[in-house]
């Protein structure tokens, strides 16, 4: 009696694995496509199960949920959108929730990059389109949400690479970057900025400009206090980026005509800083603008190489002016 027992246990237990494992390793459906499963914020195992159960992606729910308690995955499970294909078996499906795989979107922000370019990635990335992105950056009850006292939220979004999940509103995803720029905006960074009498607007504005103009590292220290002083001196600042701000692509040539062109950006036409950042700074360029160097420059024009010509005066300006035309006018001579 007792043999006769254990043999039906031992023989129910088979039937049951053999069950078990036809249920999740064979596929529910034959014919492969991607498809994309949504798991709502605040779901359980329980209802990730319905969901994929209603999709035909599984056939018993209980097997599901039973592999679900054994493995511990059923007491986290992560919300998002996953891709999948319905030729996959139930098991390759469950370890796909289980590792939380959802689709994810990687967004490069590069230090100088206009919010008109940020939104263009936002765009290419799929996440949303620029239109949408420049109506949020635009947005009162946003800036306020994030305590931001400028025009938009240009400049307060930090050059980083950002992993965004697929179904984040792009609030959240925006909101994410201006978070980390308040993380690099450190205690000590703020605890400068308040010695030097300069809001966080006014260094996320003036570290733009620096960012723009700067190349080598060295050097932005050194352009920082460029317009440090001019600032002191009540000069225009005459930073050419600001001139066509708002107006052309910071990739294009910068024209005469631009200079001379009335914006409230246009540092030209306009005493002291710009209403707001003209790009996203990066960490260093922020630093240089709270720690400009100990110099009395007043000028500076580009040697075509990165690098920078410093003058104290006009007439030395003009002459390393001067000077850069000569070179660049025999380097074109050289190509002909």
């Amino acid at each position: 009696m007792k043999k006769s027992i254990l043999f039906i246990l031992l023989s129910s237990g088979i039937l049951f694995l053999v069950y078990a494992a036809f249920e999740m390793f064979v596929p529910v459906q034959t014919v492969g496509k991607n498809i994309e499963i949504k798991i709502p914020k605040g779901a359980t195992f329980r209802q990730a199960a319905d969901i994929l159960l209603r999709e035909k992606l599984i056939r018993d729910k209980k097997i599901f949920m039973l592999l679900g308690r054994l493995t511990g995955a059923d007491r986290r499970i992560r919300a998002g959108y996953y891709s999948v294909w319905t030729s996959m078996s139930p098991f390759d499906i469950f370890r796909i929730i289980r590792k939380g795989k959802i689709i994810e979107f990687d967004v490069r922000i590069l230090e100088g990059d206009s919010l008109r370019e940020i939104a263009e990635t936002f765009s290419a990335a799929g996440i949303a389109s620029s239109e949408a992105v420049m109506t949020v950056a635009v947005d009162k009850n946003f800036l306020a949400l994030y305590g931001i006292a400028s025009p938009s939220i240009e400049g307060y979004i930090f050059p980083d690479t950002y992993v965004i999940a697929k179904g984040v509103t792009l609030e959240e995803a925006l909101g994410l970057m201006i978070d980390r720029m308040r993380e690099k905006f450190s205690d000590e960074i703020r605890a400068r900025a308040a010695m030097t009498g300069m809001s966080e607007a006014e260094v996320l504005t003036l570290a733009s400009i620096v960012e723009k103009e700067a190349v080598v590292d060295a050097e932005r220290p050194v352009i920082a206090a460029v317009y440090h002083n001019r600032l002191k001196k009540n000069m225009l600042l005459q930073a050419d980026p600001t001139s066509i701000y708002g107006v052309k692509s910071s990739k294009e040539k910068i024209m005469k005509s631009d200079l001379q062109r009335q914006t409230p950006y246009n540092t030209y036409v306009n005493n002291g800083l710009p209403p707001g950042p003209i790009a996203s700074p990066g960490l260093k360029s922020i630093v240089a603008t709270l720690n400009p160097a100990k110099v009395s420059y007043l000028y500076f024009v580009s040697n075509n190489d990165g690098t920078h010509v410093f003058s104290d005066t006009l007439t030395q300006h003009t002459e390393a002016v001067q000077a850069y035309r000569d070179k660049k006018r025999i380097q074109q001579e050289g190509y002909e």
